[in-house]
């Protein structure tokens, strides 16, 4: 049950048949975007997390019996909302072999669902996580409650923000493919196999927006200004890409879209420290959206009782209002770097 939202968001509705920027709206094709956004809420942010990140997935080691309820259970959220696998019937993995993975770990998989668009079906928007983390260590349980659970429960929300389009007869023009990937915390294992053995073809897939940690404030924000979102990648290979998105922002949510590590020269390298970095190997333009690194990134203390949950939803608004606008406007997204 949807609960009553902290963040209300003012502006109406966005128009979907623009081609290089935002369009306004009209009485012909309106749609209320914001109506499906607000069903995104904390509370179930923090439902699904406190049962994703807690001990009873013993860190999501890949290959796991800990990763293997998580994979179940973002199975079951899909079955139980009557979102559609893209493999057909109740499987909703794909399974990636030993030998794709590591000599030393056990046989792991992605995780899929899907939403057919309505008018550009052949036409992919992939919305990433990853569903691994790093299990245990010394008894000690590494939940990863931000790194990645806050990115996983936030595809969740947004699927089902989306269905609730669908059932309203507003669904998405082009299609969205929900992917939960494995063996990130292994070196991206999961979205390497995808893009080597795609459901869909790479040459139908438009973007991606990967999210990878957005339910916690850095140490360079915590004494200030909260409300941000490092954006990474959004300019790399579509112009196009990255001016949509600060214009959807700029008109839906109002987040500090900082740059920081979006410079080449940042020696992070965080551009190629996740799984959007295979899709854009691929000629796919990409988003990375991250919080940045906090003490708690990669040990124990990485709970769900720290993740501030109004901020987790305002980020998961942002790529929902991003990932609408690409589904819906006329042209698909032009790569022009």
């Amino acid at each position: 049950m949807k609960k009553t939202l902290l963040f209300i968001l003012t502006l109406a509705a966005i128009s979907c048949g623009s081609n290089n920027h935002i369009s306004e709206t009209s009485e012909v094709t309106i749609t209320n975007v914001t109506k499906y956004a607000n069903t995104i809420t904390p509370t179930d942010l923090k439902n699904h997390l406190y049962i994703f990140a807690s001990d009873e997935f013993e860190g999501r080691n890949t290959g796991t019996p800990g990763q293997k309820k998580a994979s179940e259970y973002l199975k079951y959220f899909y079955i139980n909302n009557n979102i559609q696998s893209p493999l057909g019937g109740n499987n909703y993995f794909q399974d990636i072999p030993t030998e794709h993975l590591n000599p030393n770990l056990n046989p792991s998989e992605n995780v899929l669902a899907f939403i057919e668009g309505s008018e550009k079906p052949n036409e992919i928007i992939v919305i990433s996580a990853h569903l691994d983390h790093l299990g245990t260590n010394n008894e000690e349980i590494y939940n990863g409650a931000d790194d990645d659970g806050s990115g996983n429960v936030a595809i969740l929300e947004i699927a089902e923000a989306f269905k609730k389009a669908v059932e309203d007869g507003n669904g998405p023009k082009r299609s969205i493919l929900f992917l939960h990937v494995t063996g990130e915390e292994k070196g991206l294992l999961g979205s390497k196999y995808y893009v080597n053995n795609p459901i869909f073809p790479l040459k139908n897939t438009i973007t991606n927006l990967n999210i990878d940690m957005i339910g916690r404030v850095d140490e360079i924000h915590e004494d200030g200004n909260p409300n941000y979102i490092y954006l990474i990648g959004s300019d790399k290979l579509s112009s196009e890409l990255h001016n949509l998105s600060e214009e959807i922002n700029e008109k839906f949510t109002q987040i500090d879209l900082d740059y920081k590590y979006n410079d080449e020269e940042d020696p992070n390298r965080f551009y190629y420290r996740s799984d959007h970095y295979n899709f854009a190997k691929n000629n796919i333009p990409i988003i990375f959206y991250f919080n940045g690194t906090h003490q708690d990134y990669h040990r124990p203390s990485d709970t769900p009782d720290k993740i501030n949950y109004e901020l987790l939803q305002k980020r998961t608004q942002l790529v929902f209002y991003t990932a609408w606008e690409i589904a819906n406007r006329e042209n698909r997204i032009v790569v022009d770097k």
